[in-house]
């Protein structure tokens, strides 16, 4: 169906703050996925047209953190081809296991994220830690299995790399959320290329969005980078509400 250019200004606009959001502390599809289907888009297009502006959010995002010196280059030889890897096998779970069956689980383990982030305090950056065993293995771990729950079902898939990597790897807000974003890019990037041999992506659609989700994907690294570990708490925590409220009520519902 054809959007009139209104709406698509509109949703380039939620774009942009979905990427202010995702990049600090992930969840930008809780503003982008309801836009889309509200602004009329068939089902089946509006994950893979969301995905084609997402991947631009995230990669601006890990891009400004890499610049900033926050993404540990040895991790993220790993963390990018296991991101890929875990976000396609995903993306085939959903021909053999509906979604909506995971719900419940998705909403336990988002209060628990929820407690973590509120009550447990990561290390700060440059504050003694720890030696921790097999990071790398521990790290490609994670970035396998949340990738593939990206591919699979996604709501939340930034938050919950973050809260892996403070929990797993113990490092501090800023820094997962850095880190976070290798993975993020990767099963993004991996999906949409799944989408679109599907032809599933409306690019006319989706370059604007694209716009809007790089921009804000800057801004929202760049808030990160000055604001510290503070204020990716306190969007985290927002983003974990919102997300316990979805889909709490779509399971009421």
């Amino acid at each position: 169906m054809e959007l009139s250019l209104p709406t698509i200004a509109a949703l380039t606009g939620v774009a942009f703050l979905a990427g202010v959001i995702d990049a600090i502390a992930g969840g930008g599809g809780l503003l982008t996925v309801p836009a889309l289907l509200t602004a009329g888009l068939p089902p089946h297009l509006v994950f893979g047209t969301n995905k084609g502006s997402a991947v631009f959010g995230s990669g601006a995002a890990f891009w400004r953190f890499a610049r900033a010196g926050l993404i540990d280059g040895a991790k993220a030889r790993w963390l990018f081809p296991l991101g890929v890897l875990g976000s396609l096998g995903g993306a085939a779970l959903v021909l053999v296991i509906e979604p909506k069956v995971l719900k419940p689980l998705i909403l336990i383990l988002l209060v628990i994220a929820g407690v973590i982030v509120a009550f447990v305090r990561p290390p700060a950056e440059g504050a003694p830690r720890a030696p921790i065993a097999r990071p790398l293995l521990k790290a490609g771990a994670l970035a396998l299995l949340i990738g593939a729950y990206d591919g699979f079902f996604g709501p939340g898939t930034g938050t919950f790399l973050i809260i892996g990597f403070v929990t797993v790897l113990h490092l501090s807000l800023r820094q997962a959320t850095a880190n976070a974003k290798v993975v993020n890019f990767a099963s993004n990037l991996a999906a949409m290329l799944l989408f679109v041999t599907q032809g599933l992506v409306v690019w006319r659609v989706s370059i604007p969005m694209a716009v809007g989700q790089f921009l804000g994907g800057t801004l929202g690294a760049q808030l990160a980078v000055k604001g510290g570990d503070g204020l990716v708490r306190r969007v985290v925590l927002g983003v974990v509400l919102a997300l316990v409220a979805r889909l709490g009520y779509d399971l009421l519902t």
